[in-house]
């Protein structure tokens, strides 16, 4: 490293004569530069600040471009500027993609100017910097060190102008590489706390796809707890938001006092939720878990006329997993069978675009079904009963009444509607707009109750 009087560095301006002489432009650095280049993205145009001997050019990635910036003229298109006498290259700051600084912030006093016009760019900066914390034994000063940071004083500085530091690299063992990003000033919120409470935790291919619907729905900074009715005791003590189910079926045996107790923790709850095995369920046991409820999106309007009449707080969704079938063309004419074997936990997009590969879909499970209706020519089904009961689900029924307006006998096929099936999409997808609208109009209402 070049020595200086410590004099010289305490007049705190530029040294015109040490910067004009190229002698003092040290090999050293060029290793610096190769670094740097590894926070310099292809194709990104490059405003090296304090350019010297412009090393950093010949590590650039392919397709990046560079202009330097000095005290002087390097070569014919340097833009020279004096940072200590206030001046920055604005146009060319702007023109930029990425703003190199290395070996620079050591000689600029007054860093925060400097950093207000870094901001004012709005651009990512590399820079590097030799921090008090590496530097202890150190004579800052006869270096011709300006500027004193730690690590906790850069973090200061950034934070003042809004950057975010998002990548770190050592340089050797007094200096380190720096990647600052600009970021717009956020207002501190603290996370919403959502309890989402389903049958995630079986291989039934809706209540995987529902796992997945209920996430991209809720905000993204939502601490979201996963509850099944076998873990209720993992619960918090409260929470913002409840939701009761995923799209799946609610039957009698869930419909227990824990599950009530669980949803009294919540400060706004809903259900997302249709009915099966109804004549087995308890009027008085449901009537009081819709009670419960700010809002049930029901699945079915067989659940709305049933279970809604005269209610405020329910509404017909539709069952929203056919949100994740685009509609298709099959190729196979050979017939599918869609039976148990779809619980093994197989991969949601493979299952999805067998299905939609066949033109003849025979399933006894629904949303295969479902899945099955916005591709196949024909489809067939059957029910599935309760244990040994003559009772079935009436699931199958009930969707097929929303989306075509009437019911198929099972086990028979029957040409499928697609023009019906578009219609109930569109329906069903701006219904699902319309929750996510409510989930977050719920939580701010929260939030501002708070």
């Amino acid at each position: 490293m070049v020595r200086k009087d410590r004099a010289q560095a305490q007049v705190r301006k530029t040294d015109v004569t040490r910067w004009s002489d190229p002698a003092s432009l040290e090999a050293a650095w060029d290793a610096r530069a190769e670094l740097a280049a590894q926070f310099i993205p292809a194709g990104a145009r490059v405003l090296d600040l304090g350019c010297g001997k412009m090393s950093l050019r010949r590590f650039l990635p392919p397709g990046a471009s560079y202009r330097g910036c000095d005290l002087v003229a390097r070569e014919a298109d340097t833009v020279v500027c004096d940072f200590n006498a206030g001046e920055f290259p604005a146009e060319a700051a702007t023109d930029a993609d990425i703003i190199t600084l290395l070996g620079v912030l050591e000689y600029i006093p007054d860093s925060d100017a400097f950093f207000a016009h870094l901001r004012a760019a709005k651009r990512d900066v590399v820079l590097s910097y030799c921090a008090t914390d590496l530097t202890g034994s150190v004579d800052r000063l006869s270096l011709g060190w300006l500027t004193h940071f730690s690590f906790l004083g850069l973090a200061k500085l950034f934070d003042r102008h809004g950057f975010q530091i998002t990548a770190t690299m050592p340089v050797d063992q007094l200096q380190i590489l720096m990647r600052l990003t600009p970021v717009d000033r956020m207002p501190q919120v603290n996370p919403s706390k959502v309890a989402v409470i389903s049958y995630n935790d079986v291989g039934n291919f809706g209540d995987r796809l529902g796992y997945h619907m209920i996430n991209s729905l809720l905000p993204g900074d939502a601490l979201v707890d996963h509850l099944t009715f076998r873990t209720l005791d993992r619960a918090r003590d409260a929470y913002d938001l409840i939701v009761l189910g995923i799209g799946n079926s609610i039957y009698e045996p869930l419909l227990t006092d824990d599950l009530m107790k669980v949803l009294a923790r919540g400060k706004a709850k809903v259900g997302i939720f249709g009915t099966q095995y109804r004549e087995l369920i308890s009027r008085a046991k449901l009537d009081r878990l819709i009670d419960r409820l700010d809002t049930w999106f029901a699945r079915y309007e067989d659940d709305v006329l049933m279970y809604g009449r005269g209610r405020s707080n329910v509404e017909h969704l539709g069952d929203w997993l056919i949100d994740q079938f685009p509609m298709a063309t099959p190729v196979v004419d050979e017939q599918l069978n869609v039976g148990d074997e779809i619980l093994k936990n197989l991969p949601l997009d493979r299952v999805i675009q067998d299905i939609q590969r066949h033109k003849k879909v025979f399933s006894s499970r629904l949303h295969p079904l479902l899945c099955a209706l916005t591709s196949a020519e024909t489809v067939a089904y059957s029910e599935q009963p309760a244990g040994d009961t003559e009772i079935v689900s009436g699931k199958f029924r009930s969707m097929l009444i929303d989306i075509f307006g009437r019911t198929y006998p099972e086990k028979a096929f029957f040409a499928v509607d697609r023009d019906a099936v578009s219609r109930y999409k569109l329906r069903v997808h701006g219904n699902v707009a319309k929750v996510e609208s409510r989930l977050q109009e719920m939580l701010r209402n929260v939030a501002t109750a708070a």
